[in-house]
């Protein structure tokens, strides 16, 4: 569950105009601060992206999910349950068990993948998969 602080910021940001993306950064930066204070863990920047990604679209952050193509069928998958659940008024509470099994699984990896230097390393590959795609800041328009 995210914090209220999160959601307040995300929906500021929502009334401001900006972008989904922008929105959905103040939930991956949340989850960057739960790794480093050491809640829970994750096995690469990208995961703990993705865990943040998540969150935002069942918050309510109208961040479609990836197209066909770009990550695997399940994760797009993932992502059509998270932004349907978002998009629908209703919340429910999650099952007690699952999100105990989840933070027990996320606890057992390691921190590292919210360092300065993964993070890093995760933009500059990024930046490098933009570019070989011929595409700028990740949107379809030429160069």
């Amino acid at each position: 569950m995210p914090e209220k602080k999160t959601i307040e910021r995300a929906r500021k940001d929502a009334r401001e105009g900006k972008a989904p993306s922008t929105q959905a950064g103040e939930f991956v930066g949340e989850e960057m601060d739960h790794i480093r204070q050491g809640k829970h863990g994750a096995r690469s920047p990208e995961q703990a992206i993705a865990i943040g990604l998540s969150k935002a679209r069942r918050a309510g952050v109208k961040l479609p999910p990836p197209k066909q193509g770009r990550v695997s069928k399940q994760t797009r998958a993932k992502a059509e349950r998270d932004y349907s659940k978002g998009q629908s008024g209703k919340r429910s509470q999650p099952a007690s068990k699952r999100s105990r099994s989840r933070t027990a699984a996320l606890k057992r990896e390691g921190g590292a993948a919210a360092s300065h230097s993964a993070l890093s390393r995760h933009a500059r590959s990024a930046a490098r998969a933009r570019k070989s795609r011929g595409t700028v800041g990740g949107s379809n328009r030429q160069r």
